[in-house]
């Protein structure tokens, strides 16, 4: 069997020099169907290693219902890594950032009172369970047993959340009682306090970062004084937010910091060489004095784009890669022009309105204590009588919420705007529908509670006597998917669908600029949210997500349709940059 070890200047493979030529590909970002072909074109673009994070929370979503089927089939991901001649790096986290929803943690797992991210028992125990099964998948796909793996991640930028030392030994010794022989490793920013705190003396070292090669590398070595220098993350684009721009990397800038790692010896993994998509409501949230929700795309400016076709920086990147390692003379094929073509939308009638179920509590329950995974609740509370226009209050929003006062709308309370309070007609029924916009990905915000948070007021007196209605948008589309009647759009959220036909299964770029907000779904597929609030304009439609013949869109709108319509475009629209 191969061996893979740590010498004094470089990794080892079979006890010779190697260079790691890593790049970030998420399985869980991208379809199955899909990743045979990401990974042969990370091969074609140079690369000899796939680096992937484990995401818990979408092996576990709720409690001991544990899946590696799928989506979640890391193993064949792995092995399809291998039957392509490469290697593989696991970062299993528990906690893995990724602008991914809860930085990868269940919900079940950081919801009330608990220390994350740390030595606590009950903490550790949970993780526990989850190495063991994500190390019972990665272990025997070892490099000394014949598999790709040949570097495993502790923990994940630990250094930019605590020093709990005592963490990091047990994380050590789960993996290895869990038989993982390969080298261990850390990842934090090139900073002192980051690279001390974040990592131990048995463990190696890595750096991440985008740019300042030199002076990054030299930071590095002082904490890491023998061994491969590598940059684990190495940031070749970054990723957008709601209301904010598209954001790329000069693609001479990154080709060049790239060079100027390879040329010191160094080691790499390019975060991301195809980043894809946050599927379905899988998206994350950064929250650095303003709460700001990732947008559905993953673009990340890649050398792949989100919907895997190659970009300029591939090319790049491509020859920067070939002065320091074979490059195979195979290119990656061009993509099939994707359908371009507009269909009517049909209206079939409201989504959010099922009928009240749960007994009223006193104060609003969050998402969390109604053990709801999906993005909305509708909270309602019975007014007291008033004689005109009282003041609205709440503690707190998380994310977005619409006011209703007798089945009319009054306005919306945004947590990205710091919104609290909002004067109300008098009337009988107040019914605030609220949004999960996306979990907190990173620092101490983890796990925080959804959904309306406190008692609301009405003019400083308590409202009381709420009833919370969760609304699972996958199941409601499923049931919209199969409704036959046209309905007239009414003052309530309106469900909209679509026929198109397609001579074969094909990517497709659905443009959603002729709507507001909401969620969208393909043959039963959920593709993710949308908003004008931009930037992203596209969502993408994976083309194993699609027929030969039929297929129904189903539209779930928050807000309102500008024009009845479904535009197909020829490619990605991810809107406006800073240039």
């Amino acid at each position: 069997m191969t061996s893979f070890s740590i010498g004094d200047t470089d990794f080892l493979r079979d006890s010779r020099p190697h260079q790691v030529i890593a790049g970030a590909l998420h399985y869980f970002r991208v379809h199955p169907d899909q990743w045979q072909d990401r990974i042969r074109k990370a091969r074609l673009m140079g690369l000899n290693t796939i680096e992937t994070y484990v995401a818990w929370n979408a092996h576990e979503p709720r409690r001991g219902e544990w899946d590696a089927t799928g989506w979640n089939d890391l193993g064949r991901f792995l092995d399809l890594v291998h039957a392509e001649g490469m290697d593989a790096i696991v970062r299993p986290g528990p906690y893995i950032c990724a602008e991914w929803h809860n930085g990868g943690l269940p919900n079940w797992l950081t919801a009330g009172e608990r220390a994350l991210r740390s030595s606590d028992p009950a903490f550790l125990a949970d993780v526990s369970g989850y190495l063991q099964r994500v190390y019972e998948i990665v272990a025997p796909r070892q490099i000394d047993r014949g598999g790709p793996v040949v570097l495993v991640q502790i923990e994940n930028e630990y250094g930019a959340y605590g020093s709990d030392t005592a963490y990091l030994e047990a994380l050590v010794a789960l993996t290895k009682d869990a038989g993982i022989t390969v080298p261990l490793t850390t990842v934090d920013q090139p900073q002192d306090r980051m690279l001390a705190d974040g990592s131990l003396p048995e463990l190696h070292k890595t750096g991440s970062f985008g740019s300042r090669t030199t002076e990054r590398l030299a930071t590095l070595r002082a904490h890491q004084p023998t061994g491969p220098l590598m940059c684990s993350e190495f940031w070749d684009g970054w990723f957008d937010w709601w209301g904010g721009v598209h954001h790329t990397t000069d693609v001479t800038a990154a080709a060049s910091d790239l060079d100027a790692l390879l040329a010191a010896g160094a080691s790499v993994n390019i975060y991301m060489f195809h980043g894809g998509t946050n599927f379905g409501l899988t998206n994350g949230a950064n929250h650095k004095g303003r709460y700001l929700p990732i947008v559905t795309s993953y673009d990340y400016d890649a050398p792949l784009d989100e919907a895997g076709n190659p970009t300029d920086k591939f090319f790049a990147f491509r020859d920067v890669i070939a002065k320091y390692a074979p490059v195979p003379a195979e290119m990656p094929s061009r993509a099939a022009d994707a359908p371009v073509m507009t269909v009517p939308m049909t209206s079939v009638g409201a989504w959010t309105d099922a009928a009240a179920a749960a007994a009223p509590t006193a104060a609003p329950q969050t998402f969390d204590a109604l053990g709801h995974l999906s993005a909305l609740v509708r909270y309602e509370v019975e007014l007291p009588a008033v004689s005109g226009p009282a003041l609205l209050a709440l503690d707190e929003v998380r994310d977005l919420a619409w006011v209703r006062v007798d089945g009319q709308p009054v306005g919306t309370l945004s947590r990205t705007r710091h919104d609290r309070t909002l004067r109300i007609p008098a009337g009988r029924t107040l019914s605030i529908l609220v949004e999960e916009q996306g979990r907190v990905n990173y620092d101490h915000r983890l796990g925080e509670e959804k959904g309306l948070i406190g008692t609301p007021t009405l003019d400083g007196s308590p409202l009381t006597g709420w009833q919370a209605t969760a609304l699972d948008v996958a199941e409601i589309a499923r049931d919209v998917a199969a409704r036959t009647d046209a309905a007239d759009p009414g003052p309530v959220p309106t469900a909209w669908v679509a026929d198109f036909a397609l001579d074969a299964a094909a990517d497709l770029f659905l443009d959603t600029v002729s709507w507001s907000k909401g969620y969208a779904f393909v043959n039963g597929f959920f593709l993710g949210r949308y908003w004008r609030n931009g930037p992203q304009r596209t969502l993408f439609v994976p083309a194993p997500a699609t027929n030969a013949g039929t297929n129904r869109l189903v539209v779930l709108e928050l807000e309102n349709l500008l024009s009845p319509r479904a535009d197909f475009v020829e490619g990605l629209l991810l809107g406006d940059t800073e240039e």
